[in-house]
C-alpha cells in the first residue's frame, strides 16, 4: 500500500509539473563561470532558490485562471488588475529569465554597430551609459532593478523599478522593452559584497553580454523606424517596380525610372531623421542616388536580365538604408 501511495504521489507531482505554464530556462553557464565577479554559491542559490521560487509561485497563482494560456508579457501588461502574488512572481520570473542571458563568461563582448550608435545618441557613449545605469541601481531604495529599455518611440532610456516590477508592466512609471537589467536585490550580491552595492555594480560590467543585449535591442526596434516622408515616397516607386520585376515584368521599371530618380534626388536633399545612423545613412543615400542615376542613364540599352540585376542591387541598398534607420516599417 505504501508503494502504491508513493506511486500516486509521484504521478500527481509529475502531472502538475507537466501542466505548469512557465518553467525556468537552463542557466546558460556553470554556477562558477562568472567568478570572481559573481561567486558560485550566490549564483546557485539565486538560480535554484530565488528564481525557482518565483516561477513555481507564479504557476500556483495563475492556476485555474485564463492567465494559464497567456504569455508572460501578456500577464505583465495587466498586473494592475491581478493579485500581488501574480504581480510579484510574474515580474520575478521575467526579470530573472532576462538577467541570466545578459551575463556571460565570454570576454570582450561589445555592442553592435546599431546599438553603439543608439548609445552615442542617447547617452554620449558606453561609459556614460554605465554611469547612468549604476546611478539608477545605486539610488534604488531597498530591493529592485535598474533597466536599459527601448521606449515605445524606439529610443534608449535608463530607468529603475521597485521589487520585481519591470517596464513591461502596466503599473510602470516609464514603460518600454527591457534589453538589459541589473538585479539589486541583496540576494544577488550579499554573500560576496555584503553591503557594498557599488562594488557589485562596478564588477558586474566585467561579465555583461553585449551580444545578447544587442540582439534584444535589434529585436525591440523592429518596426520602429523614424518617420521619413522622402524615404516613404522612394519606397512607393521601389515597390511598384521591384516586385513586378521579380516576376519578370520590367515594364513598370522602364516607365517609372525617371520618377524613381526624382524621388532619389528628393531623398538626398531631405533631412535625415535624428534616429537614423549617422553618418552611415548619408553614405547609403549617396550610393542609392548614384545607382538610380546610372540605371536611368543606361536602362534603354539594357536587356531585361541586366536591368533586373541592377534593380536588385538598388533594392539591396534600399534594405540597408532601412536597417540603418532602425526598422522595417517602410518595407512591405
Amino acid at each position: 500500500m505504501k508503494v502504491f501511495k508513493m506511486s500516486v504521489a509521484t504521478f500527481l507531482c509529475a502531472a502538475t509539473f507537466a501542466m505548469a505554464q512557465f518553467k525556468q530556462s537552463p542557466l546558460p553557464y556553470a554556477y562558477d563561470a562568472l567568478q570572481p565577479y559573481i561567486d558560485a554559491q550566490t549564483m546557485e542559490i539565486h538560480y535554484t532558490k530565488h528564481a525557482a521560487g518565483y516561477v513555481n509561485n507564479l504557476n500556483k497563482a495563475i492556476a485555474g485562471t485564463p492567465m494559464e494560456k497567456e504569455s508572460i508579457e501578456q500577464i505583465l501588461g495587466h498586473v494592475s488588475r491581478e493579485t500581488p502574488a501574480v504581480r510579484n512572481n510574474a515580474g520575478g520570473h521575467y526579470n530573472h529569465e532576462l538577467f541570466w542571458t545578459v551575463l556571460t563568461p565570454q570576454k570582450n563582448t561589445a555592442p553592435s554597430a546599431a546599438l553603439q550608435q543608439a548609445i552615442m545618441q542617447s547617452f554620449g557613449g558606453v561609459q556614460q551609459l554605465k554611469e547612468a545605469l549604476n546611478k539608477a541601481a545605486s539610488e534604488r531604495f531597498g530591493s529592485g532593478w535598474a533597466w536599459l529599455i527601448v521606449t515605445p518611440e524606439g529610443k534608449l532610456a535608463v530607468t529603475s523599478t521597485p521589487n520585481q516590477d519591470n517596464p513591461l508592466m502596466d503599473v510602470a512609471e516609464i514603460k518600454g522593452t527591457p534589453i538589459f537589467g541589473i538585479d539589486v536585490w541583496e540576494h544577488a550580491y550579499y554573500l560576496k559584497y555584503q553591503n557594498k552595492r557599488a562594488d557589485y555594480l562596478s564588477n558586474l560590467w566585467n561579465v555583461v553580454n553585449w551580444n545578447e543585449i544587442s540582439r534584444r535591442y535589434e529585436s525591440a526596434i523592429k518596426g520602429k523606424a523614424p518617420k521619413w516622408a522622402a524615404l516613404d515616397d522612394f519606397h512607393e516607386v521601389m515597390a511598384g517596380t521591384f516586385h513586378p520585376a521579380e516576376k519578370g515584368d520590367l515594364k513598370p521599371l522602364r516607365s517609372r525610372i525617371s520618377e524613381m530618380l526624382a524621388k532619389a534626388k528628393t531623398l538626398k536633399s531631405s533631412q535625415v531623421p535624428a534616429d537614423c545612423m549617422q553618418p552611415e545613412v548619408q553614405k547609403t543615400v549617396n550610393t542609392l542616388l548614384s545607382q538610380t542615376t546610372s540605371l536611368q542613364a543606361k536602362l534603354s540599352r539594357m536587356s531585361d536580365a541586366q536591368a533586373k540585376a541592377k534593380l536588385s542591387e538598388l533594392h539591396d541598398n534600399f534594405h540597408r538604408l532601412m536597417e540603418q534607420c532602425g526598422g522595417t516599417e517602410h518595407h512591405h
